[in-house]
């Protein structure tokens, strides 16, 4: 009986989804899909691992509300970690750019997701600023770690005070959100 009412529920919400949820949910997997093609091994990717690493990317797609995001994104953090670990994989700073900001577009879409019933009449320019906010983000991201990677570079000994620079950043941002938060 279980079976049968998850089926009848599944009829329903495909028979009235709407197109801009479904670009959203679409948005997901993609951006989900293409953060562990870029994690993980070229080997791995090119065998049957790819139908599973499509499974958890569709996850958060189809259920944005629940775990799937996080299981998405620790799923690519794993494919990272035995690509530059085991496979002993050179660190690219492209690589890295790539998967930090995909990871970051799957999260912020996620949410989108999960606010928007998939049965909802939508603008498409709500869906465009979201996007071109979260897009404006992760560029930001990138452009600021390429400059502080450059100067650290240029630096020498520069390493541990931008270490301790981004720790303070990440402190006082920290600071910052909790004492929004606790305003009246």
């Amino acid at each position: 009986m279980i079976l049968a009412d998850r089926l009848a529920r599944a009829r329903t919400v495909a028979t009235r989804a709407a197109l801009i949820p479904l670009l959203v949910r679409a948005a997901v997997f993609l951006c989900g899909l293409l953060a562990a093609v870029v994690a993980y091994p070229g080997s791995l990717v090119s065998s049957r691992l790819l139908a599973l690493l499509a499974v958890v990317a569709l996850w958060p797609a189809v259920a944005p509300r629940g775990r799937g995001a996080t299981a998405a994104v620790l799923a690519v953090l794993a494919g990272w970690i035995l690509d530059t670990t085991w496979y002993d994989a050179p660190i690219e700073l492209w690589r890295v750019l790539a998967i930090a900001s995909l990871t970051y577009l799957l999260h912020s879409f996620a949410a989108l997701a999960a606010a928007l019933p998939y049965d909802a009449t939508v603008e498409l320019d709500v869906v465009t600023l979201w996007a071109g906010r979260a897009a404006g983000v992760a560029l930001a991201s990138a452009v600021l770690t390429v400059i502080v990677l450059s100067v650290a570079d240029i630096g020498g000994g520069v390493h541990l005070a931008a270490t301790l620079a981004g720790i303070a950043v990440a402190v006082a941002a920290a600071a910052l959100l909790a004492w929004l938060l606790r305003r009246p």
